[in-house]
């Protein structure tokens, strides 16, 4: 059942990334050849005005086929005839579409939502060397750590492993309404069972009554979340910190989500499993948002860049990069992104194989 419902969601996530071009197209008067779910064989189509609206066998996706978005065209409603902020718009509406989706899928899972963790410090350690005015003190708001913000109880560990700087830590609270910063050192203390461990010392949780205010500025934060944790990811990729091994493809993503449902379901039950799944599909729509805006040919972001440099030269010099060029770009950024893709499946059905 996890299996198939993870191949769902990712169609469902792909197919609402495509509405959002289509939408903006739309919205911006540019004509639509095609709107498509699913890919592959054709099963049903239905023409209304100048779209062929059309359901696909393969539920992987979709597509939004725009007038002159590949080629050029004659034709004034096509893609490419038009001015530098609806081309804008219409690239980015797919990205935009997969957040707000992810930030929705979020907001649902919060509706029953009676209270929520909040990053408070709430004791020490005891020898703990920074209590007090001028350190912390109880009470006290984590409000960064190492740099980056915390929004949630959660981010304080996410933070500490992706940004670890060691036995030091910079430490920005919220006392009051004032923003405090303070260095910490990792220090060694003993805990009740007489054995010595090395710590920062302090502890942290507390709660807050989830009003509705309060679900919605959650939702936000840990939407926010997940576009970091795809940031961090993927410095950690180009530091090398991480290998190819460490990503997943589609095929990695549904094994993930099968195992995690079915374990869940184990411990917690089938609600808890679904509540897992759909945590999983809001963090799967962030991450297709960020990724296709990365300025990579092919890419949404990649069309951007486009976009942007031929602003750029038209202004400068009066020209813009000839549309054959820009296609032959975007074939073989395509091309490599397949190639990779493909690399990434192997690599995920080896793992499941071994």
């Amino acid at each position: 059942m996890y299996i198939l419902l993870a191949i769902l969601m990712f169609g469902v996530l792909i197919a609402v990334h495509e509405f959002g071009h289509f939408a903006a197209a739309k919205l911006c008067g540019v004509r639509v050849n095609e709107f498509s779910i699913g890919m592959g064989p054709l099963l049903l189509q239905k023409t209304r005005g100048e779209t062929d609206y059309s359901l696909r066998l393969l539920p992987i996706g979709g597509y939004c086929a725009m007038e002159g978005e590949d080629e050029e065209s004659g034709d004034e409603r096509a893609l490419n005839h038009q001015g530098f902020w609806k081309q804008f718009v219409i690239f980015i509406a797919g990205a935009a579409m997969n957040f707000l989706t992810g930030f929705l899928i979020l907001l649902c899972l919060y509706i029953g939502a009676q209270a929520f963790y909040t990053a408070e410090i709430v004791g020490f350690a005891e020898g703990f060397p920074y209590e007090g005015a001028d350190g912390v003190m109880v009470g006290d708001e984590i409000y960064k750590i190492n740099g980056e913000r915390i929004y949630t109880r959660s981010d304080v560990s996410t933070i500490l492993q992706f940004k670890s700087r060691g036995d030091t830590m910079e430490l920005v609270v919220r006392r009051d309404g004032e923003k405090l910063t303070r260095t910490l050192e990792k220090q060694t203390y003993t805990d009740e069972n007489g054995s010595e461990y090395r710590a920062f010392g302090f502890s942290f949780g507390g709660y807050a009554e989830a009003t509705a205010a309060l679900k919605l500025k959650y939702a936000w934060y840990n939407t926010l979340d997940y576009v970091r944790l795809v940031r961090l990811s993927l410095q950690m990729l180009v530091s090398g910190a991480a290998g190819m091994e460490d990503l997943n493809g589609p095929v990695g993503i549904v094994s993930t989500i099968s195992e995690m449902g079915r374990e869940t379901e184990a411990e917690e039950g089938k609600g808890a499993a679904i509540e897992s799944v759909l945590y999983y599909g809001a963090l799967i729509a962030v991450n297709l948002a960020v990724m296709n805006l990365l300025p990579l040919p092919a890419l949404d972001g990649g069309k951007v860049l486009i976009l942007v440099v031929n602003a750029v030269t038209m202004g400068l010099f009066r020209r813009k990069i000839p549309q054959k060029f820009e296609t032959v770009i975007n074939a073989a950024g395509f091309a490599l992104l397949m190639a990779l893709m493909l690399f990434v499946t192997f690599h995920d059905v080896w793992r499941l194989v071994k």
